[in-house]
């Protein structure tokens, strides 16, 4: 009897022990697996990668082909570049003279650059797409609503800037943003003063430095595109209607954990 129950303690001990290596090793696969509620299978982590570079995609596409047009930027107000705040004094002396129309075509020609500029972002963009993950899509997945934006600033911001300001500065200069600038630093805000601080748009003053058009523009160029690419993502994780394909469905649709 003592026999048995000692061979009977073996067992089980055996038995749990193998229960633990295996409960290891399912932890050691680095949460390729996820399950639902119900402690089946829900997705897996290729799915779960593979689902949020198509949405990463998505986003990227559409923000970039409403962009990157005319009117793009200019028309739609949540991303329109306006005048720099350092140019609103002079911006308002323009117009109380009448010549509200340089300040105008000052802001078109902004748009209009970034609008030029925006296309050439989407092979840096699928570039961070392609290196996405599984640790990436796991921590997108369960974070805030923005969190594959912050993904695209995180790994491309930079280089979206570095291929964005010469095609920016090419454009300013064939609309004639440095022209229009000099008008309106020139004819109507105390012109000697703005002359000596702004006789360049690439100019920097010792009492500050003057105000880089090329790098105001990339920078808000940049700003609307993470905008628009973030209210694609909120769509696809509210909306069941923008997930457009089945692996979409089924990634949107499955409990993150």
């Amino acid at each position: 009897m003592k026999t048995f129950c000692s061979a009977t303690v073996a067992l089980l001990l055996c038995l749990l022990t193998a229960e633990s290596r295996a409960a290891d090793l399912l932890k050691n696969l680095g949460g390729l697996l996820t399950t639902n509620a119900a402690g089946t299978t829900a997705l897996t982590g290729d799915e779960m990668t593979k689902g949020l570079k198509e949405a990463l995609a998505k986003g990227a596409k559409s923000a970039i082909t409403n962009l990157g047009k005319p009117d793009g930027f200019l028309k739609n107000l949540d991303v329109k570049i306006p005048l720099p705040e350092t140019l609103k004094k002079v911006e308002s002396a323009a117009r109380l003279a009448g010549q509200g129309q340089l300040v105008d075509d000052f802001t078109v020609s902004m748009n209009r650059a970034a609008e030029q500029a925006v296309p050439a972002g989407l092979s840096i963009l699928a570039d961070s797409i392609t290196k996405m993950s599984i640790t990436d899509a796991q921590a997108i997945l369960k974070g805030a609503p923005d969190a594959a934006t912050q993904y695209f600033k995180r790994n491309s911001e930079a280089a979206l800037a570095e291929k964005f300001r010469p095609i920016i500065a090419k454009a300013t200069d064939a609309v004639g943003v440095t022209q229009k600038y000099k008008e309106l630093t020139g004819k109507f805000g105390e012109a000697q003063a703005l002359t000596s601080l702004f006789g360049s748009k690439k100019s920097k003053a010792s009492s500050g430095g003057a105000l880089d058009v090329d790098g105001y523009v990339t920078g808000r160029a940049m700003d609307g595109l993470f905008k628009m690419i973030a209210a694609e993502e909120k769509s696809i994780r509210a909306n069941p209607a923008a997930r457009t394909t089945e692996i979409l469905q089924k990634v949107f649709a499955a409990p993150a954990k």
